[in-house]
């Protein structure tokens, strides 16, 4: 669990195709790689999110700030989110304040269940949601432009519901890449003519 922000809206880059090498008949000069300026003073706010590995399903909620009352009351729609049969909820979180507060203490007495292991600092790399804020932006904002604040939520929104959709389980580390055959043996030797 974590929040991602503040996200602003905003232009956010995508890729384009850019001509990088001129047209060899001449009528085309090369490209450069250009954005127009966007400061995107058009509304902000924090994405709130919750994510089971097991599964890949997400769960995310959008706030204008990150406060205390905000987080518990996300931490309220979690719990309705998640199903009554789990009997232990570990919520792996970070150290911020919010996290800690007394407020979140009396949510978790209220909800036994419920147990918040924190992160060690500078240790981003163990909360699975972290890769995951990447893979969300790439479906929610890459490329796009938003002209308020609810338009990016609704974005999120939607890419939330495709992730959910085809979701599968999340694999902490690196991506699996495909790695050719190697014959086995204690070493080749060149081949020689």
């Amino acid at each position: 669990m974590d929040q991602m922000g503040p996200e602003a809206a905003k232009s956010y880059r995508g890729q384009e195709l850019v001509y990088a090498l001129p047209d060899p008949v001449g009528k085309r000069p090369a490209e450069r790689a250009t954005q127009e300026v966007d400061y995107g003073r058009r509304g902000k706010g924090y994405i709130f999110g919750a994510f089971k590995p097991l599964d890949g399903e997400a769960f995310t909620k959008d706030y204008a700030r990150r406060t205390i009352a905000h987080w518990v009351d996300f931490l309220g729609a979690v719990e309705g989110w998640l199903p009554a049969e789990i009997a232990h909820v570990y919520a792996i979180v970070d150290n911020l304040n919010v996290h800690r507060a007394t407020d979140v203490l009396l949510f978790s007495l209220a909800h036994p269940r419920w147990e918040f292991v924190f992160q060690p600092k500078a240790a981003a790399y163990l909360n699975l949601i972290e890769p995951w804020w990447k893979t969300l932006r790439s479906l929610a904002l890459k490329g796009r432009r938003f002209a308020t604040w609810d338009e990016l939520a609704q974005a999120v929104q939607d890419a939330t519901a495709y992730w959910n959709n085809h979701r599968h389980p999340f694999i902490w580390g690196r991506r699996r890449r495909h790695r050719p055959h190697r014959r086995s043996g204690v070493g080749l030797l060149p081949k020689v003519a």
